[in-house]
């Protein structure tokens, strides 16, 4: 993580107007088969950029062992003619624009690169963030800042030509830094976590960390000792050894013998590097090249500015200019419906898709976009929405089948609608392009339950209570606990108990503000199990927390209790309501001796 992430991440100011893109240049989008690059530098410098992103990728499955290599967020590349350019979208500090070779800008549904093609190397500084890209959207396992870093340094250090990748050189910064400022303990390096005041502080020990991070991967890469890590963190979080054990056990090194080591890898000066021959069949002659007008390269610009909070105001009034000029521009209407969604202005956005579905039916982010539309508007609980979602979903995947957030909603749209099996289904495909995406991991872990598949679910969130998200932590831990109890409580239901629908509300993450995901909750009564199935003609909260609802069913009106509204299994909506009049539901029950019943869970149908 380099400081411009930081910097996006924190939300930097940046420039609050766009000056005019110096004397109005040709731009040009250069397709390769993984990439799309928009640039003004001219066709054979976007080929070029194009070339070089896929000679990475490629030497990223080579390092990974992999034949097939996703990327978890769609990514654009825009290349700059000049520094001038640049700067429109470098962030301010001290009021200027930070002089920068290379950007990388992250975002849930769409990531961006930017360069400065009259530079030297505006590689390095994108190559870290890209390889943090494809470590996401290909490795499962979380592993720890050092390696993370230490690989994202490793990776961005190659070089690639038309002939070969050359795997494995050490930047002169990294030894200038590790001997001015010496090195830290390997115990040490191995315990900063991405809350510790090293990884986030900027100054000298931050600088060691990231460059004895590199040097530790350069040294594990050439020693063949990067199966050993797997060893390693099996011990530290399965086996649960403290650092010095796992490092003892997988390495074969106490502490201070790695120390040594490490340190004479370093003043030794003898370091591997690996000549990979450049992959066979990517040839920049092969990609298509097509003119892009001014408004479309302005879109993309807004695009950029659209994905940061910070700069929504900006990216509207760009948007709305692109349109004045090109009223049927669909990278803007796509652009403006993205902005009124953010903002929760469901009719402006609504209004903006539909014109971006008109003049291009196969952007498959448009038909991404409106599903999320309609879900945010309460769509997964009105049944005409439902079936609308699910197509403009199916649309989407058909359009980009590596759409992860597209599999991942369509599977709660399928949960919900009584399809668990297809749902479970979808969802697993979400992760299996997005392994790292916790927020997927954790609506897997709902629809797990959906499919009465408590195991896989309680082991899906006794992995998130370790997450470094506290939040997500939190509610893992939650479910977690809720999960065992249901399992429990599924040995004792009738046969006749139905978990059709999931119960938590579909989104990338659960930043403060929205809905988060609901887990099934259950308190276990003694008694056995009865089911009914009517209409809920009214809701009791007077006595809050508890609840009484009067379900009428063959004829007959019964009083249900509820406990606790907040500690109910509630199946088929996101969360309950005192309001509820005249619903179909489904209950399942333990009768009391006067009559009466005490809900186990309730179906909303």
């Amino acid at each position: 993580m380099r400081f411009l992430k930081v910097c996006f991440v924190l939300g930097c100011l940046v420039l609050s107007t766009r000056p005019g893109l110096a004397g109005d240049p040709q731009w040009v989008e250069v397709r390769s088969p993984n990439f799309s690059v928009i640039t003004d530098a001219g066709g054979k410098r976007g080929r070029d950029v194009a070339l070089h992103f896929e000679q990475m990728r490629s030497v990223f499955g080579t390092l990974m062992t992999r034949a097939h290599i996703n990327l978890p967020v769609p990514l654009q590349i825009v290349a700059f003619r000049n520094s001038r350019e640049m700067r429109q979208v470098a962030p301010l500090f001290n009021g200027k624009p930070t002089e920068l070779s290379g950007l990388f800008q992250s975002g849930d549904d769409r990531s961006f690169i930017m360069l400065d093609m009259s530079v030297d190397n505006p590689w390095a500084v994108v190559f870290h963030e890209y390889a943090h890209q494809l470590m996401n959207g290909n490795v499962s396992l979380r592993t720890d800042p050092w390696f993370e870093e230490g690989f994202a340094e490793y990776f961005s250090s190659i070089e690639v030509d038309n002939k070969e990748a050359r795997v494995g050189k050490i930047p002169e910064d990294t030894y200038r830094i590790l001997q001015q400022d010496g090195m830290m303990r390997v115990a040490d390096l191995f315990r900063v976590q991405q809350y510790s005041k090293t990884y986030n502080e900027t100054g000298d020990h931050r600088n060691v960390f990231y460059a004895e991070s590199s040097l530790l991967v350069h040294y594990l890469y050439d020693n063949q000792l990067m199966l050993k890590l797997a060893d390693y963190f099996d011990a530290l979080r399965n086996q649960k050894k403290t650092v010095e054990q796992a490092m003892q056990q997988a390495f074969g090194m106490t502490p201070e013998q790695f120390d040594k080591v490490l340190r004479n890898y370093l003043s030794s000066g003898r370091f591997k590097y690996y000549p990979v021959p450049t992959p066979a069949g990517i040839a920049a002659a092969q990609f298509t090249e097509t003119p892009a007008s001014l408004a479309d390269a302005r879109a993309v610009l807004a695009d950029i500015d659209a994905h940061s909070l910070d700069h929504q105001d900006r990216a509207l009034t760009e948007l709305q200019a692109v349109l004045e000029s090109d009223p049927n521009n669909t990278s803007a209407l796509r652009g403006l419906g993205y902005v009124y969604l953010q903002r929760q202005d469901f009719e402006h956005a609504g209004e903006y898709f539909r014109r971006a579905a008109e003049h291009d039916s196969k952007d498959p982010r448009v038909h991404y976009y409106n599903a999320l539309m309609m879900n945010r508007s309460g769509g997964l609980t009105n049944g005409d929405s439902l079936g609308k979602i699910k197509k403009e979903l199916e649309t989407a995947i058909a359009l980009d089948p590596h759409l992860a957030d597209a599999y991942s909603l369509l599977g709660y749209a399928q949960a919900v609608s009584g399809e668990p099996e297809k749902g479970l289904t979808t969802m697993r495909k979400a992760v299996e392009l997005a392994p790292r995406n916790e927020s997927y991991q954790f609506n897997l872990a709902n629809i797990y339950l959906a499919n009465r598949k408590a195991d896989e679910a309680i082991a899906l969130l006794r992995r998130l209570a370790g997450s470094e998200n506290p939040e997500l932590a939190r509610h893992a831990m939650e479910g977690l606990a809720e999960a065992e109890k249901f399992k429990e409580l599924s040995k004792s239901l009738a046969p006749q108990v139905q978990i059709r629908r999931a119960a938590a509300p579909h989104d990338a993450a659960i930043p403060e503000g929205r809905n988060e995901p609901a887990v099934p909750v259950v308190t276990p009564q003694p008694g056995p199990v009865r089911f009914i199935k009517g209409k809920l003609a009214a809701v009791d909260c007077s006595a809050a927390p508890q609840a009484v609802l009067s379900v009428v069913s063959g004829g007959r009106s019964l009083k249900m209790h509820v406990g606790d509204p907040k500690h109910l299994v509630l199946i088929g909506a996101d969360e309950f309501s005192c309001d509820w009049k005249n619903k179909t539901v489904a209950v399942n029950y333990r009768q009391r001796q006067d009559g009466e019943g005490d809900v186990v869970s309730l179906e909303m149908q």
